[in-house]
């Protein structure tokens, strides 16, 4: 009986979670979509991948979309024997962003069931959790893949709860598996990475719970084995994913350095220091997690334009000089963000009541939770400090493994979002249910962690303004007098609207729980208290982020890269900032689609317009030469970083003529205008002339001074590979495409000597074979960046094929970890059933 009711409960607080996510999202309701910056990104880089998959029902691991070419394992390519990802793509059933809303708060509700075994504090817990603020910002960008991967992570917790301190070894296992492996499939390493950092902590609690003798030596090891194995197991059924990755990765920005530079050296891996710790959260944003706008929010809060039209008319009565306007220029950053990162789309804000709750808890939960999460809540937020706290971050950047393969030290923070919920759901579970905390001690902490908390709120209020300043320092530095008290005066107005709210949530949360301590409220009325104002808050807040706004016609959300303005497209616009981009981009879009239209061969384009290197609307029409995508292969970034940021007139051009960019983009977006570029190189050409160098740095100097259809640089490590192969003019030669898809180029050559062809393609040193008169035979890289093979004379086919052996292999060890995964699953459950028949019979 006991059993069904608690089915019940499970289930109601599964329809309300559907019902909060559905009521938070509106607009799905009318057939409204997300519009999300990076999801819009994606769908110009993936175009090439989407329409080689619809045209031939196979998958492509190469698309030439964008930087000149790169692998697609990180643009949404699907691995033949995936069941993991399939299994994820059930479970997120229905409609963005309801998916993601959903799967939060059901999975910290397992968590709380697993922890504490209560419906009503796992229910409240789940609210507390997947109102999160953080998550609700990168919805709205378009960080899906972050999203998804933070959905497992309270479950993947419970099943590692269930070992060490349920000690339900069989279902613990079944739970950590099942999480681990679709924690891995939704391919955010990142995320991931963050969360083994804080559960490295329990482990640590674990191992000296056992050296203290409160937990048997027998259960620590069998549960260490048991997790290990599930870890093991759950990335085994990723082997495609992890395998293909990994062996991509050595060869991008995360991967190992190849220059020598300032902020290069060969001898190290992953990205350079400043591009790690760009985004790094300031000391006193931290206090974001408790005021959300402390440090003004987002760098383009609502009122942001208010401020701007005052600022304006400010300048216009006041600057008489040119020169004044300058200075003033140097000193504007956000209106309504001041804090230490470059800018943010909003604050990592966990809710007042949350965090006063999760203050509470570290003295009301059981020690065997409270130290460990109070250990990995202070290392990450000392390690989201990034620059702010060097020391920390040098020593995790230089020795610990893999740290410097991720930037935005600031998104570490998840981690503080998965446990200060878990502990603030504990803390106050216990501080209703145990006996053992006496009444005095739960009176007396009440009394001073209240206290304090409304006190700091008072005293921010009272001094805030010398204490937080309201400005940075080069605001301070170049903005007038009358400028600065403006803005100080209108962030101080922004921030003392959120502390007076923080003031009344905490207070009205601290007098529930005392009044239950006087047995003037029940139980059930301060839960329901807290759970109502926390939701109201976290709700409020969110929806600064995540509003309706962000929600589009279908049409637009699925084909944002418009060719042709309407009266239509113009009325659907106005009013929504979202889509100004669509409307602004039509005639650049135009330009594109015309260019493809008109010339189908295969080649690049140059677009000098929309921002070469952080945009996809090329890519949609046609192969671009830049792109947007945060895992570049490292030896085009270095080209783009040697030549791309300062743009030579004779540099620039060269390299341009190397990567076949056929045509360039240049103007404005009222008005785009064609070029064509008569001097490309084509798709393959025949050299000369070689030039060897002995160190990278040389070889990419080189390419952007020599005549680069005659002439090629080669490092001087594959001077081996000319031992025995002759290379002679030939005026008459040619070499010609012949056949283009992403992952097969076939050429075909004449020439009456032998000849070094070099093709416009990207050299990666995995997966790609090249074939003459269809036998193999291996290429070198070429002019820093690009694949070159030796050409005997006579007439030839040539083809290069993508055919990547770690996707054949690693889907046999996908297949096999998930069927040992069920075979292992199916034997514990009749193994534990067994054991249940046995006690029944004995005591029968």
């Amino acid at each position: 009986m006991a059993k069904n009711k608690n089915l019940i409960y499970i289930s109601i607080a599964l329809v309300v979670f559907i019902v909060l996510a559905f009521l938070y999202s509106t607009p799905v309701f009318t057939g409204k979509q997300l519009f999300q910056h990076d999801i819009v990104q994606y769908r110009g880089g993936a175009k090439e991948l989407l329409d080689y998959r619809a045209d031939t029902g196979k998958e492509t691991y190469w698309s030439d979309s964008m930087f000149g070419g790169m692998p697609t394992y990180q643009m949404g390519s699907r691995f033949e024997g995936d069941i993991i990802k399939k299994i994820d793509s059930y479970l997120n059933f229905l409609p963005r962003p309801v998916n993601y809303l959903f799967l939060l708060f059901a999975g910290f509700f397992l968590l709380g069931m697993v922890a504490v075994r209560n419906w009503k504090y796992a229910l409240l817990g789940a609210t507390f959790f997947g109102l999160s603020t953080y998550f609700y910002i990168i919805i709205a960008a378009g960080h899906n893949g972050k999203v998804n991967t933070i959905e497992y992570f309270a479950p993947l917790l419970a099943g590692i709860i269930l070992v060490y301190i349920r000690k339900k070894y069989i279902w613990g296992f079944i739970v950590t598996t099942l999480f681990m492996g679709l924690q891995i499939a939704a391919n955010h390493p990142q995320m991931t990475y963050y969360l083994f950092l804080a559960l490295g902590f329990l482990f640590l609690s674990e191992l000296v719970r056992t050296i203290q003798k409160k937990t048997p030596l027998k259960h620590f090891l069998i549960s260490s084995g048991i997790i290990a194995a599930s870890c093991i197991i759950g990335v085994g059924m990723n082997s495609q994913r992890i395998l293909a990755n990994s062996e991509y990765v050595k060869e991008t920005v995360r991967g190992k350095q190849i220059l020598a530079n300032d902020s290069h050296s060969p001898t190290k891996s992953g990205m350079d220091k400043e591009s790690i710790l760009m985004w790094s959260y300031g000391k006193l944003e931290t206090l974001n997690l408790f005021i959300p706008r402390l440090m003004g929010g987002g760098s383009q809060e609502p009122e942001g334009k208010e401020m701007m039209n005052r600022v304006q008319e400010l300048v216009q009565d006041n600057v008489t000089s040119q020169a004044e306007m300058d200075r003033i220029s140097k000193g504007f950053g956000g209106m309504t963000y001041w804090g230490d990162q470059p800018g943010t789309s909003g604050p990592a804000y966990q809710g007042a009541i949350v965090c006063f709750l999760a203050l509470l808890g570290f003295f009301f939960a059981w020690k065997k939770y409270s130290y460990w999460i109070l250990s990995a809540s202070i290392l990450t937020i000392l390690l989201a400090w990034g620059s702010n706290f060097i020391i920390l971050s040098d020593f995790f950047i230089d020795f610990v493994p893999f740290y410097n393969k991720f930037r935005a030290p600031s998104s570490i923070l998840v981690v503080v979002e998965l446990l200060f919920p878990f502990i603030a759901m504990l803390g106050l579970y216990r501080f209703f249910t145990d006996r053992q905390l006496a009444q005095e001690y739960k009176q007396k902490i009440l009394l001073y962690v209240s206290g304090g908390t409304l006190g700091l709120i008072l005293i921010l209020l009272l001094f805030g303004k010398p204490l937080l300043g309201f400005y940075t320092e080069n605001e301070k530095l170049y903005l007038p007098p009358f400028l600065l008290d403006y803005l100080t005066d209108e962030r101080f107005k922004l921030f003392k609207i959120d502390a007076i709210k923080a003031f009344m949530y905490v207070a009205i949360t601290a007098v529930a729980l005392f009044m239950t301590l006087k047995h003037k409220l029940s139980q059930n009325i301060a839960l329901i208290i807290i759970g109502v104002v926390s939701l109201f808050d976290l709700w409020t807040v969110n929806k600064r982020y995540l509003n309706d706004d962000n929600y589009v016609d279908k049409i637009f959300a699925e084909h944002p890269f418009q060719t042709e303005s309407s009266d239509l497209l113009t009325e659907k616009v106005q009013g929504n900032p979202n889509l100004e981009s669509i409307l602004a981009n039509v005639n650049v879009n135009k330009t594109l689609e015309t260019i493809a239209e008109k010339d189908k061969t295969h080649y690049r384009i140059f677009n000098n317009i929309l921002g070469t290197f952080s945009e996809t609307n090329t890519s949609y029409f046609k192969s671009s030469i830049g792109g947007y995508h945060a895992v570049k292969l490292r030896r085009y970034d270095d080209v783009i970083n040697e030549y791309f940021q300062i743009m030579d007139s004779v540099k620039v051009p060269n390299l341009l003529n190397l990567l076949n960019a056929k045509y360039w983009v240049v103007g404005g977006p009222e008005q785009p205008q064609t070029i064509p570029n008569p001097h490309a190189n084509g798709n393959a050409w025949f050299v000369s002339n070689l030039k060897f160098v002995n160190t990278p740095n040389e070889e990419i100097k080189s390419i952007g001074l020599i005549d680069n259809k005659k002439t090629a640089v080669i490092s001087a490590s594959d001077k081996e590979y000319f031992t025995g192969k002759k290379i002679e003019t030939d005026s008459t030669a040619f070499i010609n495409l012949t056949k283009y898809q992403p992952n097969e180029l076939e050429f075909k050559s004449q020439s009456k000597t032998p000849q070094l062809a070099i093709f416009s393609e990207v050299y990666y040193p995995h997966g790609w074979k090249m074939f003459i008169d269809e036998k193999e035979v291996p290429y070198i890289k070429a002019d820093y960046f690009l694949r070159a093979v030796h050409i005997p004379e006579g007439n030839h086919r040539i083809r290069m094929i993508f055919e990547p052996e770690v996707i054949e292999k690693g889907k046999w060890l996908s297949l096999f970890s998930f069927g040992l995964f069920i075979g292992l699953g199916i034997l514990g459950i009749f193994w534990m059933n067994k054991k249940k028949k046995e006690l029944v019979e004995e005591t029968a």
